[in-house]
């Protein structure tokens, strides 16, 4: 492998493949042998000493008649499971930002038959611990549970964690009246969210045969996991599963019924990859001289009895064809999380955060990277310049560092400052903060820290003390910025512990940090930056709206003319109808497509 190939990789936080043979398979060690309420478990203990157990099943298959319907706990289980393997990946198009083999990459990957979760244990266990269950990101449509290791958390911390997989993309999120099942639950769409309901009650009910306390259990994720914690907040099935919440670069979307459902030439128009669609798409599939006239008329002639038979005569490599020509970076590019009014509320989740009753008021933390969009730009070729396909350098570094600039402001006013301000009117203890961290620096001729940043994703290996992301991570990770990166990992681990044992990150778990205030708009504290150098940890009191976002953007000298900036609002903004982002349109004398 060239070294621009490893760089690639290494960018993409990918796993890439090595010539070294891989490390023994763990065996199966007595000492961690559990009894559960479906029968008993064998992990393994590893080399720091940590309790594992993996690919644990916490609810049956939901395959054949159970795909598109609400999960079911496991059922129980004869003999002692191995519990040293993670179980499989749900369905994906395999992909590098989500934890992928590299001879998947492109190619659908994984198995329907996925919902497992593994947990990781200190040396040695004891009652009561807390818990903290890890809900990974992928735009809900890529990523697993076996990417992230939860050993030097728990072998630093006595704390417990959990990963867990959850359905993805057409099979975890897919609303169609035809599929509406027996129940409420079924009929919602929200398979994956009802997978991760699922999983927190399998934790409220087993974890303490693991030594953990099911009473003090914080749901924490990044990116489409953050944003799944959001949907948790407010879901009325998640009442009581957990006490705290951590969002690491989230937010709140959602998308209606409608748009998940109705074809694109209705009066209320759905989504491009609506359900209505891809119900056209396969109907076409079955009959190619079908054009979409015909396939309308052809399904407006079926009964919901028999729109379902088309949807379950899919194969899993059928339904993912169904997307050709429509998949993103992670995979299909279909609407997910839906405001049904029953697993989840019928309004925009922003506007239930606060309010009393509607959401499940336990402390959140949450915060943003200081340069998030970077890692997308790096690899759009309008945005920079390429070799064989390889991110060299920005075309425009000016426009380029704007975009990440603006584009970051805009996902924290969205993922972070709107939510804090709106849980602390409601009086609920909220930390945010900015991670900052840049010290990649050079390889050769690429600047890693101009390009990448403090981009979208990387503080996740400071969160696990975990830093081997691929064989070709020294790259990112080396000696040269060692010190400092360990040193910040170590408050970072010891933050986010302190929030789930204590719920406030303090001076964390250790009580050598700095002190975490949170969020207090009358006493001037707004974010703490999470940093190493000068700067280092300290408290800020800036906090952004929208208004300001659109004003310092209208006002800002360093873009040439207003075609650029226009470029730089559309790209920072996610366009959900709201007045205010039509005013902005109109402040900034830009439409919004």
């Amino acid at each position: 492998m060239n070294r621009a190939a490893t760089l690639l990789c290494c960018l993409l936080l990918g796993a890439c493949s090595s010539n070294e043979a891989p490390p023994p398979a763990p065996q199966p060690d007595a000492a961690t042998r559990l009894e559960l309420s479906t029968g008993a478990v064998e992990g393994f203990v590893d080399e720091r000493g940590a309790h594992v157990w993996l690919g644990l099943p916490y609810a049956r298959p939901p395959v054949g008649p159970l795909r598109w319907r609400a999960p079911l706990p496991p059922r129980p289980a004869l003999g002692v499971r191995d519990a040293t393997r993670f179980g499989a990946a749900c369905p994906q198009i395999g992909s590098p930002l989500g934890g992928a083999p590299q001879d998947s990459y492109g190619e659908l990957w994984g198995s329907e038959d996925c919902l497992f979760l593994n947990v990781y244990a200190p040396a040695r266990p004891r009652a009561g611990l807390p818990v903290l269950l890890w809900i990974h990101g992928g735009g809900n449509s890529a990523g697993h549970s076996g990417f992230y290791d939860g050993t030097p958390l728990v072998a630093a911390h006595d704390v417990l964690v959990v990963t867990v997989n959850y359905r993805l993309g057409p099979i975890g999120w897919l609303h169609h009246p035809a599929l509406a099942g027996d129940s409420p639950d079924d009929a919602s769409g929200n398979y994956g969210t009802l997978d991760l309901v699922r999983a927190l009650e399998w934790v409220r009910e087993e974890i303490g045969a693991f030594g953990g306390d099911p009473d003090r259990v914080t749901v924490f994720g990044e990116s489409a996991g953050a944003s799944n914690i959001v949907s948790l907040l407010v879901s009325p099935r998640a009442e009581g599963l957990f006490r705290a919440a951590i969002l690491q670069s989230g937010g709140t979307g959602s998308v209606s019924l409608a748009e998940a459902s109705h074809r694109v030439d209705v009066p209320e128009p759905g989504d491009p990859s609506s359900s209505g669609e891809l119900l056209l798409r396969a109907l076409r599939r079955e009959e190619p001289a079908c054009d979409r006239a015909c396939a309308v008329a052809r399904a407006d002639a079926l009964s919901l009895d028999e729109q379902a038979a088309v949807f379950r005569s899919l194969s899993l490599p059928d339904l993912f064809r169904l997307f050709e020509g429509r998949s993103g970076i992670l995979g299909p590019d279909s609407p997910a999380v839906f405001r049904d009014g029953v697993v989840l509320p019928d309004r925009p989740f922003i506007e239930a955060l606060g309010t009393p009753g509607a959401f499940h008021p336990v402390p959140v933390l949450l915060g943003t990277n200081r340069d998030e969009p970077k890692i997308f730009q790096a690899f759009d070729p309008r945005r920079v310049t390429r070799l064989a396909g390889l991110p060299l350098w920005a075309k425009d570094a000016r426009l380029y560092d704007l975009r990440a600039e603006y584009g970051a402001l805009a996902w924290r006013v969205r993922g972070v400052d709107d939510i804090a301000r709106r849980l602390h009117g409601a009086g609920v203890p909220v930390w945010s903060y900015r991670w900052d961290w840049d010290e990649e620096g050079r390889l050769l001729f690429v600047d890693l820290s101009r390009l990448l940043g403090a981009a979208h994703g990387l503080e996740i290996p400071f969160v696990f003390g975990h830093f081997d992301v691929g064989p070709q991570s020294p790259l990112l990770f080396d000696d040269r910025n060692a010190e400092g990166r360990l040193a910040l990992s170590e408050r970072m681990m010891a933050y986010w512990v302190a929030f789930a044992r204590d719920l406030d990150p303090g001076t964390g778990a250790d009580g050598l940090g700095p002190r975490w205030a949170p969020v207090d708009p009358a006493a001037g504290a707004s974010f703490v930056t999470l940093d190493t150098g000068a700067g280092g940890i300290h408290m800020e009191s800036e906090v952004v709206t929208f208004e300001d976002f659109v004003e310092r953007l209208a006002t800002d000298p360093r873009f040439d003319n207003s075609a650029e900036r226009c470029d730089v609002f559309r790209s920072a903004v996610r366009f959900d109808g709201r007045p205010e982002q039509a005013d902005a349109v109109d402040r900034l004398g830009c439409s919004a497509q």
